[in-house]
Parts: C-alpha cells; structure tokens; sequence
C-alpha cells in the first residue's frame, strides 16, 4: 500500500503504559507493505514482551546497544530504515532524544540514522505540560524531528482525562504515510474536498438523502494530506472515520454545503467535489412529525442548489477544479455535459448499477473525463486506489501535462 511498500520502519517503543497500541501498530504498518524492526528499550519490557512484536512483524526484535551477537545494530538499523518512528515517545525518552544522548539502542538510531524521525509522545497530562517537556518538544522539533502532539482523553487508570494520550495506531499510521510520501505538486498547496450525502428536512424527524457513505471523498482528502496539502473537508453525516490531519467542517444540508464550498474557494488551489448532495428538498417543512393518518398524498419537491454552478464566481484563479458524475444512464456522455457546464478541469464518472462501484462499498470503477478531451478508464480497484490515481492527474495537470 502506498507509500508503504517495500518501506524499512524502525519502530522504537518505549517503556509507557501506551506501549500496548504498539503491538497493533506494528501490525497495521506490517499490513501496509513495511519491513518493521522493532527497537525496544529496557523500560518498554516490562510493559510488553518481545516476542509479541516478533510475531506480529516476522522480524527480530532489538533490545540492547552492546549485545555480542549484533555488533553495531545502531549503524545498520538507522542505516536501513526509510523511517524511524517512536511510538510511544514517554517523556524521558523525549529528553534523551533532544539532547542527543546515546545511552541505550533505540537513542543511539536516532543519532546514527539520516532517516526522517517522528516522535509520538505519550505521558501523564502534568509531565507533557511541564516546561521542562516543552522545552524538549521545541528543541526536538528544531533538530528536524517531526513531534506529534498526543490527543486529549482519557489518562491510565486513576489519572482522568487530558493531553497526553498517545493517538490510536491507525492516525500513527497516516502521519508515518505523511512522512513518507514523495511530496510533489500538492505540497503546501491548500486542498478543498467534499464528503458524503446532505440531508433535506422533510418534517423534524424524516428526511430526503442518499446512500452515500462519504468514503471516496474522505479517501481524497486523506490521501492528499499525505501529499502535503493543507486539506479542508467539508462533509455532510457519513458513516466512515474522518482522516487525521484535515480540517473539517460539518454541514447537513445542501444549501450549507453550497456556502462552505463558497467560504472556502477564495483560499483553495484545488477543489474536488466528491459529495453526493440532494439534488431535491422538500418546498415546505413541517413543523411537527407528519401522522400517517394525517399524512398528504404528495409532497412537492423544489431543487436544490447546483453547488458547483453557483460557485464559479467564488473560484481562485487558476485553481484545478474536479467534479463527481454518478450516472445510471449514458455514463459518459451525462460525464462530459457537466464537464463542460460546470467548467471543470476533470470530471469522475462512474455507474451507479455497476456492482462493487457505488454506494456503500470499499471499491470503485470510474472513467476519468478532461477538459482536453482525455478519457480514462480504470479498472476496479479500492477507493483508496481511486482517490491516488485521481490525484495523480490533478499533480500532473498541475504541472501543465
């Protein structure tokens, strides 16, 4: 899985209560494609065992700088990885690590290695407000270490609630991707995404919607944060994880989206409008829950705002602007009208009757429509695969190709 594959990761874990994510850690990166060598300091012993990490990641586990059988393990681990990732990083270690000491394995790697090194710090809520921490936090983040700052839940037993939290496995994960991807033509360029269906009230309990999960809009907006954008997602109620790292602003109705699209045009260099909005409200609420024996025989529906008509105004000159087309009759040719109307720079096409390739499924099949006349089909793959190849045309456009 990109940009995992054929990747070498030093897993460091050290000795917190938080250790226990990182057997699963060690997992998900091993799922992904990586080689993971595991480097665990004494501390980190007592809270997990070796031989758990061993089994979940096929490879030895490191324990010990001076170990007869593995001379220098430092120079080759930190030679060998294409990242190094602490996980968790508890605050002596993240001491250690800002000044450079070398007196167990896993700080030793961090000093013998060119690889980037994230740090995923793990404490007591206290420990990680402490001066003294900050001050590691900086000067870590001044060497070139990226630090990522722990969530604010619930502490080890006792302990209540806080920030200080180690972030679960599958948000390490990301920020690993983030870290390793290849940044091109998305980097430091600011990315608008639309996710998931709208809501049209139809008294205050029912509603008009569609099947929409919000999974392909999320997996563009995810995958772009790996690429470097600065991500804003704009999302209707879906039924899929939101992505680490991206902005999101919540909407429930057609016309809400409608105005965060146009809020965030102004400052965006690429929209991809992947929503799957209603296209009809209701033209009259009601104002209480609608009795069936009181219930009318009709209800007239009014259309709702054509999001990507009304905005063109709204758009940054020069911004690369991408459009869904979900059809059930004359795919492409319904693809290429409203490439043309809505002028878009791509448009993704794909049949809603076509199983595996609609609503509320992992993968999907599309035709991707450009303004210069291009078509391309893809086969089936995962949305996750969809969203890379998706981008991949926006980067190359970009870059007036």
């Amino acid at each position: 899985m990109r940009p995992f594959d054929g990747r070498r990761i030093l897993l460091g874990i050290t000795g917190g209560i938080a250790s226990y994510k990182s057997a699963w850690l060690a997992r998900l990166l091993t799922q992904a494609g990586a080689e993971v060598d595991v480097v665990m300091t004494r501390s980190a012993q007592e809270f997990i065992g070796a031989v758990t990490l061993q089994a979940l990641t096929g490879r030895p586990v490191h324990t010990e700088l001076f170990d007869s059988a593995q001379a220098l393990d430092h120079i080759k681990l930190a030679r060998a990885a294409d990242l190094v990732l602490v996980a968790p990083a508890t605050a002596d270690f993240l001491a250690r690590a800002a000044n450079a000491h070398a007196n167990d394995l896993l700080a030793a790697c961090l000093l013998a290695t060119e690889a980037p090194v994230v740090l995923v710090p793990a404490m007591n809520d206290r420990m990680w407000s402490h001066a003294g921490t900050r001050r590691n936090v900086e000067r870590a983040r001044e060497l070139g270490y990226h630090v990522v700052d722990p969530d604010d839940g619930a502490l080890a037993a006792g302990e209540g609630a806080g920030p200080g939290r180690m972030p679960e496995p599958e948000t390490i994960v990301a920020y690993a991707a983030r870290t390793l991807e290849p940044h091109g033509g998305l980097a430091g360029l600011t990315v608008a995404v639309t996710a998931g269906p709208t809501r049209e009230p139809l008294d205050p309990i029912r509603y008009l919607s569609n099947r929409s999960s919000g999974r392909m809009g999320v997996e563009i907006a995810a995958a772009a944060w790996r690429r470097g954008a600065r991500v804003r997602l704009i999302a209707g109620p879906m039924t899929v994880a939101l992505p680490p790292g991206v902005q999101v602003s919540t909407v429930e109705t057609t016309e809400e989206m409608a105005a965060a699209v146009r809020a965030a045009l102004p400052d965006a260099d690429v929209l991809v409008m992947a929503a799957a909005p209603a296209d009809f409200r209701p033209a009259q609420v009601a104002p209480s829950k609608i009795k069936k024996r009181s219930a009318p025989k009709e209800i007239e529906l009014v259309p709702t705002p054509d999001i990507l008509m009304t905005t063109r105004a709204s758009r940054k000159q020069g911004a690369i602007m991408v459009g869904f087309a979900l059809e059930t009759d004359d795919v492409l040719a319904g693809g290429r009208d409203k490439l043309a109307a809505k002028g878009l720079d791509l448009i993704v096409v794909n049949d809603a009757t076509e199983a595996g390739a609609g609503f509320g499924v992992d993968t999907n099949r599309v035709t991707i429509l450009s303004a210069s006349g291009g078509t391309d089909e893809l086969p089936l793959m995962s949305k996750r695969d969809v969203a890379e190849a998706i981008l991949d045309r926006v980067e190359a456009l970009r870059r007036g190709s």
